[in-house]
């Protein structure tokens, strides 16, 4: 093996191990982002592209879901984990849809996922909320003092929808989706 294909060798196996060990470390956002940087390199590696998907998922960078999602159709693993990534981003559009055009979309039934705003997507289209000026305030059957706050918030020229964990009304965590 010569030097040259020895290095390319070691530098492949070196950029699928940070994308792995950076998602391991909780560094999802920087994963996602790398990932992003080398997918089209790795793209037909259903590993990569699954780890670079989740790795995204957890970043709340929702968008970038759309292009691992078409890769993954090879195994009964790759189609499963590409419908939970469409699920997710669609119910994401709905939800901008729904707030920023005020269109009903309580007739929808999605797929249920574990994923935050899957539960929120479903106690909206249950319209499980109460509605206190332009903020849908939700709260699941199964609380534990957790509540999800859902609104439009102007981000110059964009409108981003903004989604609020409450803990014992404490702001746990928040998303922001465009």
């Amino acid at each position: 093996m010569t030097a040259l294909l020895l290095a390319t060798t070691l530098l492949d196996a070196g950029s699928l191990e940070k994308i792995y060990t950076l998602y391991n470390q909780k560094h999802y956002k920087q994963a996602c982002q790398y990932g992003l940087h080398i997918f089209n390199k790795y793209k037909k590696n259903s590993k990569f592209v699954m780890l670079y998907g989740f790795s995204c998922l957890k970043a709340d960078y929702i968008d970038r879901l759309a292009v691992p999602l078409t890769g993954l159709r090879a195994t009964k693993s790759e189609r499963a984990n590409a419908s939970y990534f469409a699920t997710i981003l669609l119910q994401k559009k709905l939800l901008y849809h729904a707030l920023i055009d005020n269109v009903d979309i309580s007739y929808l039934v999605l797929p249920k996922t574990d994923y935050v705003l899957s539960k929120v997507f479903d106690l909206f289209t249950q319209k499980a909320y109460k509605k206190v000026d332009d903020k849908f305030y939700l709260k699941p059957e199964e609380a534990n003092g957790i509540l999800y706050v859902l609104y439009i918030q102007p981000y110059g020229k964009i409108k981003k929808m903004v989604l609020e964990e409450r803990l014992e009304g404490n702001i746990i965590k928040t998303h922001k989706y465009w």
